[in-house]
């Protein structure tokens, strides 16, 4: 006996939420996906269908189905957005940069000829801008920015 496939039912309102989501702005992909998905299965189009429509593996579209189904009636559009990632959050942010993209084009202590690396990150330190800080990570932030010092 084959199993049942799951059916979406949407409201009227939160097919049209999908439709204006797709349609307008630049958003996520995954997002976007999600919410097409979700048009297309509430049009009744099979699993193969959709995957073949959208160039999505049939895994993602039972997953966004079978979560839609779970939690079926929060707004949708809290639906399709991405859950926070897991992992390390930045320590190193904008305000890091900038603090060291100001000590790079400020004069050098006394005693030495420019700002090293270790200067740089020893100077941060003491500035409290962070607990502690690497050379390598100075290098790589001193890097992304567009500024030339010379």
């Amino acid at each position: 006996m084959p199993r049942k496939g799951i059916t979406i039912k949407l409201s009227e309102q939160a097919e049209q939420s999908l439709k204006k989501y797709v349609s307008q702005g630049q958003k996520n992909a995954r997002e976007i996906n999600r919410a097409r998905i979700l048009l297309l299965a509430n049009e009744g189009l099979k699993v193969k269908e959709i995957g073949q429509a959208l160039g999505v593996s049939p895994a993602t579209i039972c997953n966004v189905r079978n979560n839609y189904n779970r939690q079926g009636h929060e707004p949708i559009l809290d639906f399709i957005k991405d859950n926070p990632r897991s992992g390390r959050p930045l320590k190193l942010d904008s305000r890091v940069a900038a603090k060291v993209s100001m000590i790079a084009c400020s004069q050098p202590p006394v005693g030495s000829a420019r700002w090293t690396l270790h200067l740089i990150a020893d100077k941060l330190v003491k500035l409290e801008a962070v607990e502690s800080i690497s050379h390598e990570s100075v290098r790589q932030l001193l890097k992304k920015t567009s500024s030339n010092p010379g």
